[in-house]
């Protein structure tokens, strides 16, 4: 007899659930934080060293210069600036959504020392005679903008004056500076410039016993004289900063890769939902629900962080969708093995839960071992990336494994699905005999034409010849490293018409920039990579800026990396990959066992291996993104090779294995039994990938198609030689050396 109660439930569920996301998400997506790449800002890794010779940088030294930064950020009103102390002499600044970047910079930067000298250059006074929040914008007798500033003491100011005056006629001098570099700068030199450096020379005609002091006849404007005041009023910064590291992104650069980012995620989910509701009928129906809910639980939860959502996050959370839906097709495909056996719809759906766990479970964490890696050795867009991905993993046990059982089983036990297979996509012509040998049977797949082992000599053959191939490109072609890795300055350029290469060339040469690296991209040729030799100074990236700004009517985006930045970047690139392996290595052999664990790191170093031939080979620039779809392919490509190794292993419990081609068979036989899981599991990522690719930002161009090589290498390994590897170890194992002659022999079903 039908439940209908459940069935009841189920539809009230999802009401509920749908109701509750449509009236809530709009609230949801508009409080998340957009980081500088979606809406424009710039980041900047600086590396901090003494104001003065003796000066020590320590904790202390980082903390006051993170507070004096963050009085700055005060002053130009950005709200929540990020600032972190990195390692023990460097400190990242990162402002979404500042609107004037250049004085950002310049605020930012500035060490803000103001000194009073006489004319011999020696210091009467300074910054710290200030009164706090004395300076302030004013005008002078002839109605120019000023700086007024309050001292503290006004006897001390007295005594000052008392001793220019002192100096004589000619010398009788109170020099303002603002910065000054002992050794470098004198009001001998400055003086006799038609600009100099100093920021007023006024003559001291008598003894002044006040604590108001103004600073004029320095070409002020009301902005710059402003922008002084506020300078003094947040105070000197206690340390010399240079910056290493930044990437400024214009405001339009950033909202149009977050709508492109967003179509692309919008269409590839779409196709994802069709696909699940054609391929998997009831199940499917039930997974687009849970990948709903998925998506909605992703936001609430980065809103909760409080965490900045990027580009790379954004794609993550696009990857996550074909991610999560693997645990779907994982528990779905067992129910139906379970059902083809000849259990019953309640029976299947219980066995196939149960033994599918396991295999979702090591499929994610390896994910999540990369990920965690990525974060740790990652900048903050790929830092932004591992985030998201994280969470996304985290979240499908909620919703992918957890809620789709639920709503699931409430089907199920409602009896309504008795003895009604094709509601999960299976014939009654495909299930099997239950009694047949003792419950274990060789259920007959659509794949048992294919011997996956019978060639693995000629796919070791394959791959090897890949490998030396790719070998001998990288000693000859190398590869076409970004600024990431190299050093230097990259611009990317948008336009409302199409670009050519000579005009940029042109653009370039009137600022006087020389550069015979300048790459098309975007749609209709819109946009514009150009790339050179040595990071820009701050100077420069605003003329670069005011310029295309002028011309093009949108501020290019420019990143500017230094020698040592760019080889700390390649070391944790390098370190990352190590480390990623390794931990997967020890995690599957803890969980499966030593050859396992081998083959499967082989397989993916594999994998990885050949996205680097293949970007070698076509000249696509690698960058930190690139690094970043590598580290997501070792933790992903892995999970096929899991779900055979979690079939063998299955296999080899209950079946005997008596000689090698007993274990010849296992290994066919597991491959085929899990050969749709393993292509659809892929597929569906593939599938987002390819809208990133087709539909997203020109940003993610490069980490699209290093994912979509990757994935497809990843199913050819987990196919083809990550099973035959572990094969002819564990042959040699067990019975020694020579069984590779034998040639496999398949049993009755």
């Amino acid at each position: 007899m039908v439940k209908k109660g459940r069935i009841v439930a189920f539809f009230l569920i999802t009401i509920v659930l749908f109701g509750l996301i449509g009236a809530t998400v709009s609230n949801i997506t508009k409080d998340i934080k957009l980081g500088l790449d979606l809406q424009g800002g710039f980041e900047v890794l600086y590396k901090v060293k003494p104001a003065k010779k003796g000066d020590v940088i320590n904790d202390n030294a980082l903390k006051s210069t993170v507070q004096a930064l963050e009085q700055r950020v005060n002053v130009l009103g950005v709200s929540e600036p990020n600032i972190q102390i990195e390692g023990k002499d460097r400190i990242r600044v990162q402002l979404a959504g500042v609107k004037n970047q250049q004085k950002a910079r310049d605020i930012l930067s500035t060490q803000a020392k103001l000194t009073f000298r006489d004319v011999n250059d020696k210091v009467l006074m300074d910054g710290t005679d200030l009164a706090q929040n004395g300076a302030k914008l004013s005008y002078d007798q002839n109605n120019r903008p000023s700086v007024a500033l309050k001292l503290k003491d006004a006897k001390k100011f007295k005594k000052v004056t008392q001793q220019i005056l002192n100096m004589g006629q000619g010398k009788n001098l109170l020099v303002i500076w603002l910065d000054f570099e002992q050794g470098k700068d004198s009001y001998q030199k400055e003086a006799v410039k038609p600009n100099p450096k100093y920021l007023s020379a006024a003559s001291v005609s008598q003894v002044l016993d006040t604590n108001d002091v103004s600073i004029s006849g320095g070409g002020f404007t009301v902005s710059s004289a402003t922008q002084l005041a506020k300078l003094l009023n947040a105070g000197a910064l206690p340390v010399q900063l240079d910056e290493i590291y930044s990437t400024s992104v214009g405001a339009k650069f950033g909202q149009e890769a977050m709508h492109d980012t967003i179509l692309a995620g919008l269409i590839g989910v779409a196709v994802i939902f069709l696909f699940m509701l054609f391929f998997y009928r009831l199940p499917g129906l039930i997974a687009v629900i849970t990948l709903s809910a998925y998506i909605y639980l992703i936001l609430v939860v980065f809103d909760w962080m409080n965490a900045v959502l990027t580009l790379p996050g954004i794609a993550a959370l696009i990857l996550g969708v074909g991610m999560a839906v693997d645990a779907n097709i994982i528990s779905y495909e067992r129910i139906k093995d379970e059902l083809k056996s000849g259990k019953s719809v309640m029976s299947a759906f219980r066995a196939g839960n149960r033994r599918s766990f396991a295999t979702i479970l090591d499929a994610n964490l390896t994910t999540i071992l990369a990920a965690i890696v990525m974060f740790v050795y990652g900048n903050s867009s790929v830092k932004g990336f591992a985030t998201m991905l994280i969470i996304s993993i985290l979240a499908t046990f909620i919703t992918a494994v957890y809620g789709t059982r639920f709503l699931l089983a409430l089907w199920v036990n409602s009896r309504a699905l008795n003895k009604k297979p094709g509601y999960f996509g299976v014939r009654k012509s495909d299930i099997q005999d239950l009694g047949k040998d003792n419950g274990n049977l060789r259920i007959p797949t659509r794949w048992d034409f294919i011997d996956f082992v019978k060639f693995r000599k000629a796919f070791f053959i394959f791959s090897g010849l890949l490998t030396v191939a790719g070998i001998v490109l990288l000693l000859t072609l190398k590869l076409n490293l970004a600024v990431d890795f190299t050093s230097g300055t990259l611009v990317q350029v948008e336009s409302n018409k199409p670009l050519t290469a000579e005009v940029l060339k042109d653009d370039f040469k009137s600022l006087g920039l020389e550069t015979d690296d300048v790459v098309l991209a975007g749609k209709d040729s819109k946009g514009a990579r150009a790339r050179f030799i040595g990071a820009f100074p701050k100077d420069k990236v605003a003329d670069v800026k005011d310029y295309f700004d002028k011309k093009y009517g949108s501020e290019p985006s420019i990143s500017t990396v230094s020698p040592a930045v760019g080889k700390e970047l390649a070391r944790n690139a390098i370190l990352a990959v190590i480390i990623a392996s390794i931990g997967i290595i020890i995690y599957v052999t803890f969980r499966f066992e030593f050859y396992m664990a081998l083959a499967a790191v082989i397989a993916l170093l594999h994998d990885a291996f050949l996205i680097v031939t293949f970007f070698s080979l076509t000249r696509l620039e690698v960058d930190l993104n690139f690094i970043a779809a590598v580290l997501t392919i070792i933790g992903y490509s892995i999970n096929d090779t899991i779900v055979s190794f979690d079939r063998i292993r299955e296999h080899m419990k209950n079946d005997p294995i008596r000689t090698p081609d007993d274990l010849t068979y296992i290994v066919n036989r597991s491959l085929r039994e899990t050969f749709t899981r393993s292509i659809n599991t892929v597929l569906t990522v593939i599938i987002t990938v390819v809208a990133l690719l087709l539909f997203g930002s020109s940003s993610l161009t490069n980490f699209s198609i290093a994912l979509l090589v990757g994935l497809i290498m990843g199913a050819y390994s987990s196919l083809f030689i990550a099973a035959q590897l572990w094969l002819v170890w564990k042959k040699k194992q067990l019975f020694g050396n020579g069984t590779e002659l034998l040639k496999p022999i398949e049993k009755k079903k």
